[in-house]
């Protein structure tokens, strides 16, 4: 289920909100246990997840770093490569 959530921060472009999101949703499904909460938790669930978010995107915003950004079409060819090792495919 986490294995969803990526680093947010010194990237270039900087994270947007849907990634916020994301990252939020699937930390939220995590801890709580649901993947999708019962009608009678659906708003605490909501609320939580937009908590999350919120909490996450002060945290970006407050951190600083002397490191260049990184490139999200780099990391993202270094994740393939990863997973191609790791799971015996071939990078696409």
């Amino acid at each position: 289920m986490c294995r969803n959530i990526r680093p947010l921060f010194n990237l270039e472009p900087s994270a947007n909100e849907q990634e916020m999101r994301a990252a939020s949703l699937q930390f939220v499904r995590k801890i709580s246990g649901f993947t999708k909460p019962s009608q009678a938790n659906q708003a605490a669930f909501d609320r939580a997840v937009d908590e999350v978010a919120h909490a996450a995107r002060h945290l970006l915003d407050a951190l600083v770093t002397s490191a260049p950004p990184r490139d999200r079409d780099i990391e993202a060819a270094r994740a393939r490569e990863r997973a191609a090792r790791r799971f015996g495919s071939q990078p696409r």
